[in-house]
């Protein structure tokens, strides 16, 4: 028996805790735009006599009253044009808040007060509030650094940088600033490398609902007067729908060349005759710029090529040289002497060269010269030796005679 009673009590112990888990309903989670229409979920069982009342973080949003049909706002003055309830969706049991404009201010969590006469209901909402990431851009500065930058972010996003190929040990530096909304601005900016590299920036929110990643390129590109030249513009990453622009440069005064839309497959030429597309590279996503006919002064210049897809942009920034005949003949016939910077390497290596030149021939001198002396002085001291008088040895017929050996 006390086996049975004890296993009783568990299963009622139990039973307890299961509806006590399955009557309490989580908190819901909202994300609404900033400046914008955002419904906060609240359902209840509808009797015809609900005391409906709204909390931000225990704070008294919204209050209102049904009574035989008829409804009575009480909201707080400052929420009286924001916030509000829809009076026909009451009686099916629904008592979402309605908010307008909505703020950074907005965000917390929020209660959902239903009383009547036959019981009580309450439900929370978590609210967040997202100014979305709209476009990334990056630039190269005169300084040698590239500059990536976004405005009009919340919550304060987070930036990324990498290359192609990879280079390690990036060190950029990111500066986020919040205007009088609140909403952030963004600048982050990275030394470039001696390196043809292309510079990658990645945005991402803070919640996970975006990802926006803009690359940057540049490069030298030398072409000649009537050869077709080709000006690559190729996108680090797969673009499904884009859009594409060429732009020309020189003496600070840009043009459009062409644009592309790969979705309405139109293009837009304004140098038609003189550059144009590769169409059979444009569909896989190559938008390289075929220069058929270039001329010296006309088509140097520098040429930006934007691709343009869905949160992702790609710039290639080309410097194009196109050569004339006489400077090719120049080149050809000083191909030891290229560049001003080589021409002044050589001079430096032949200035060094004749000074250790004539150096080594003054030390040939000094020393032939001091050989000369050495060997005057050494004749000077054999005449003197054989201008003395030699003494003469004696013999033994001039030595005297020992009279007592005889």
């Amino acid at each position: 028996m006390r086996m049975v009673k004890a296993f009783v009590q568990t299963c009622l112990k139990l039973l307890l805790i299961f509806t006590f888990v399955k009557c309490k309903i989580p908190d819901a989670h909202v994300t609404c735009p900033f400046s914008g229409h955002c419904v906060l979920p609240c359902s209840f069982k509808p009797s015809g006599n609900e005391n409906i009342i709204w909390y931000q973080q225990e704070v008294l949003v919204l209050s209102q009253s049904q009574q035989d049909g008829h409804q009575s706002d009480q909201p707080p003055q400052v929420h009286s044009t924001r916030m509000y309830l829809l009076q026909e969706q009451l009686s099916k049991g629904n008592a979402s808040l309605h908010l307008n404009e909505c703020g950074i201010k907005d965000r917390g969590r929020y209660r959902c007060l239903v009383n009547s006469t036959l019981d009580q209901q309450e439900s929370f909402v978590i609210m967040k509030v997202e100014a979305p990431i709209k476009i990334v851009t990056m630039e190269k500065r005169s300084n040698k650094e590239v500059l990536c930058q976004s405005k009009d972010i919340f919550p304060a996003p987070r930036v990324q940088w990498s290359t192609l190929p990879r280079e390690d040990n990036l060190r950029p530096t990111t500066q986020m600033v919040p205007n009088s909304k609140g909403l952030y601005s963004i600048q982050s900016k990275l030394r470039m490398s001696e390196n043809i590299l292309t510079y990658i920036c990645t945005v991402n929110s803070t919640y996970g609902s975006q990802s926006w990643r803009s690359s940057l390129q540049e490069r030298v590109l030398v072409g000649k007067v009537g050869r077709e030249l080709s000006i690559p513009c190729i996108a680090p990453h797969n673009l499904q729908i884009f859009s594409l622009t060429w732009t020309f440069t020189r003496t600070n005064k840009s043009s459009i060349i062409l644009s592309y839309n790969n979705r309405t497959i139109h293009t837009s030429n304004n140098w038609l005759g003189q550059a144009g597309l590769e169409q059979h590279q444009i569909l896989k996503g190559n938008g390289s710029l075929l220069l058929k006919h270039p001329k010296t002064q006309e088509n140097t210049g520098t040429y930006t090529c934007t691709l343009s897809g869905l949160q992702s942009r790609h710039v290639a920034q080309t410097n194009v040289t196109i050569r004339s005949k006489a400077e090719e003949m120049t080149i050809a016939e000083n191909p030891s002497g290229c560049s001003a910077e080589r021409n002044s390497s050589m001079w430096l290596v032949a200035v060094v060269i004749a000074v250790v030149v004539v150096a080594a021939v003054a030390a040939l001198l000094l020393y032939r010269k001091r050989r000369a002396n050495q060997q005057q002085s050494d004749g000077i001291a054999v005449e003197d030796t054989e201008a003395q008088p030699m003494k003469t040895i004696k013999t033994a017929e001039d030595l005297p005679v020992d009279n007592h050996q005889l």
